[in-house]
């Protein structure tokens, strides 16, 4: 009888990344964002139209990067499965990349009893009206942490991505080239618990509820007959490093936050120093 060799030390046994061997920081974050911005679903073959993007973008920021290596991770990106089909398969007409936007904080006047938003305000609202089995209901107590100062001022941000999805819904994607841990990675270490601890030590709930409001905002003016009950979609932050294609495990790879309508409305009245 032979026995499966047991993993290494401190290696986890699963599906390696497809972005073992590629470099990690700012920089290599830089690149991968310079070609998922410019992705055209259109073209005729998407090995051949990613090749040419990270050419590019390997021009302009150059690395000691192995192209082969890095045109595979990120096909494998872009055709993992989201829920409702993958990056690829978003037509060029249902994304919209870089969705820049400013928000005002606070009330437009120092009127008595006017003031801004706070963490504090932030965390009530989250712990009103997020459900009890979130899986990011931890979020509460570490975003009550912030000193809370109130906010003034504006806003200036600007959304990887927002996809529109066949059942009419619109989908905040953040791209995200963190490695959770040290060394050579497998799939499942960004599993739904690993990337919810990576979000909650980040802060990036408090970003996804930022954008979430800026997406609001946006679909009001734009969609005719907008509905946030029904328009609104959840925020997706993809982990690429977690991203290995249609044959990545279920839960792994993409963090999805469904944040209720309700708290985004409460939120965007926050920021705007109303209450609800």
């Amino acid at each position: 009888i032979e026995l499966d060799e047991p993993p290494a030390e401190g290696r986890r046994a699963g599906t390696p990344s497809l972005m073992n061997g590629l470099p990690y920081g700012a920089a290599f974050g830089t690149l991968v964002h310079e070609v998922l911005e410019y992705v055209d679903t259109s073209a005729p073959d998407i090995e051949t139209h990613v090749r040419e993007l990270c050419s590019r973008a390997l021009g302009v920021l150059p690395a000691d990067i192995d192209a082969d290596v890095l045109v595979a991770a990120l096909v494998g990106v872009l055709t993992t499965p989201l829920g409702f089909g993958d990056l690829w398969g978003v037509e060029p007409g249902d994304r919209l990349a870089e969705l820049d936007f400013e928000l005002p904080l606070g009330p437009p006047d120092r009127a008595p009893g006017a003031r801004g938003a706070t963490p504090g305000v932030f965390a009530e609202l989250l712990d009103r009206y997020l459900p009890d089995d979130d899986p990011l209901r931890d979020y509460v107590d570490h975003l009550r942490e912030l000193p809370d100062r109130e906010l003034r001022g504006f806003l200036t941000g600007s959304i990887d991505s927002v996809l529109r999805t066949p059942d009419g819904r619109y989908v905040v994607v953040d791209y995200k080239t963190n490695r959770i841990r040290a060394g050579d990675l497998v799939v499942e270490d960004f599993d739904t618990a690993a990337m919810a601890g990576e979000m909650i030590a980040a802060h990036y709930p408090l970003q996804a509820m930022l954008y979430s409001v800026a997406l609001h905002r946006y679909l009001r003016w734009r969609v005719v007959g907008y509905d946030p009950v029904r328009h609104l979609g959840p925020v997706q932050y993809h982990f690429v490093r977690g991203m290995a294609g249609p044959g990545t495990p279920p839960g792994c790879g993409v963090f999805e936050w469904d944040l209720p309508a309700d708290l985004i409305l409460a939120l965007s009245d926050a920021l705007a120093g109303a209450s609800r």
